[in-house]
Parts: structure tokens; C-alpha cells; sequence
């Protein structure tokens, strides 16, 4: 794990051993969204941020190349932010007594393995049962599309590839930047995924100032959607 800064200290716990227990307690739990009715959820605050630089720097009256380098610019101060933030969680993990456990929170809130679960399943048994007003009404939770027309064949094929998606986006890629570079790594992550999520389309608004976005999201989903669909 390339962590830099980040020593074994009196509160240190192994990151990989944290790891499992997350992905141990996600897989039960899930993402707990009672508990963030009243705390603000970690990929919430990113997503106001990047709303707010949108609002403020992504304008129809300044030029393509204009608001390239502006979206450039808010990806770079949005991933440097993320990652000092997600390097001191790390620092406190390993050298404040029982900050781990700060640390195993916010790893449990990253991961989203349960979740999408429980919804491709509602869509399963909806199918199974031969409801297919109930398999479109619980596939359109997990799609961006109008599953009102969409035949059974169809509202499975769009469950199992969010399911798919999912898979690379909220659990191997999470996973394969944690191991290779701690929390910062997993944030930064979540942080480009989350931007991409929002600002990177290809539409006359986004196309420009969400070119970075998409691009570093590309980029550091290579290897990581390779090795989901090797292990589906």
C-alpha cells in the first residue's frame, strides 16, 4: 500500500484487515441510510461541491475551450481536497487510539455492495412471480431510462447490467485503489466517479467542462472494470 505519510503508529490498525470487516459489514447492513437522514453523507457533500462549481464556472456564455479548462480545474481542486482529506482520515487511523474506527466508518459508507443487491433481487423475484408492472417499477429505481415499455427480457437485461456496472464502479474499483493507496486513494476515487456521475456527458452543456471528469474517470476504471468482468 503506496500511503505516503502515513506510518504505523499507537492506533494502528492493518487497512487491509479493516478492508475485509467493511466489506463484511456492507454486505449485511448496507449503506445505513437512516443514519444519514441526519449526517450528511460523504459522496453528498462531494456532489454539492461539484453542483456549486457548476453553477459558478459552467456558463453557455463563455467559450468550449473556457470551460474545458475550468472543468479541468475543478477536478484537480476537487480530487486534491478529497485526498488531503482522505490522507488525514488515514494519518488518524494510524496514530490516534481507536480512530480506526473513523476510518471503518467511512470505508462501510464508500462501498456500495448491499444496496443494488437488494434491488436487482426485488427485480428478480418480481420476474419470477411474472409481475412485470412490479420488475419495471423496481428496475427503475436502479436506471436512468423509462422502463415503461421495456418487456421482462429487457427489464432484466437493464438490472443485470446496473448490477454489473455497480459491481466495477461501487466495489472492486473502491477496493483496488484502497489496496494500492489507502483512503486517500478509495476518496479520490469516489470523489471522480461522483463528478463523472454529474458532469460527464457528452451533451452541449457538459461536454467541455465535464471532459476531465469523464476522461479520469476512464482512466481509473481501466483496470478495475477489467478485473469485474473477470470475476463475473
Amino acid at each position: 500500500m503506496f500511503t505516503i505519510g502515513v506510518h504505523q503508529g499507537p492506533g494502528g490498525f492493518d487497512p487491509l484487515i479493516l478492508l475485509v470487516f467493511a466489506l463484511a459489514i456492507d454486505a449485511y447492513v448496507g449503506e445505513m441510510r437512516w443514519l444519514f437522514r441526519w449526517l450528511p453523507h460523504p459522496v453528498r457533500i462531494i456532489g454539492g461541491l461539484t453542483a456549486w462549481f457548476d453553477a459558478k464556472l459552467n456558463r453557455e456564455t463563455r467559450s468550449q475551450p473556457d470551460r474545458a479548462i475550468r472543468g479541468g480545474l475543478v477536478v484537480l481542486v476537487i480530487c486534491v481536497a478529497v485526498g488531503a482529506a482522505g490522507w488525514g482520515v488515514a494519518w488518524l487511523s494510524q496514530n490516534v487510539k481507536y480512530a480506526w474506527i473513523l476510518e471503518l466508518f467511512l470505508l462501510i459508507t464508500l462501498l456500495a455492495q448491499r444496496e443494488l443487491y437488494v434491488r436487482v433481487r426485488d427485480v428478480g423475484r418480481a420476474l419470477r412471480e411474472q409481475n412485470l408492472e412490479t420488475a419495471r417499477e423496481a428496475v427503475g429505481h436502479i436506471v436512468g431510462r423509462n422502463p415503461a415499455k421495456l418487456d421482462a427480457h429487457a427489464v432484466a437485461r437493464a438490472a443485470i447490467e446496473s448490477c454489473a456496472e455497480n459491481f466495477s464502479d461501487g466495489v472492486v474499483a473502491p477496493v483496488f485503489w484502497y489496496v494500492l493507496f489507502g483512503f486517500p486513494g478509495l476518496a479520490v476515487y469516489k470523489a471522480v466517479n461522483t463528478m463523472d456521475s454529474m458532469i460527464g456527458y457528452r451533451t452541449p452543456k457538459y461536454r467541455a467542462f465535464g471532459f476531465a471528469a469523464a476522461r479520469l474517470d476512464d482512466l481509473l476504471s481501466f483496470v478495475p472494470a477489467r478485473l469485474a468482468g473477470l470475476f463475473i
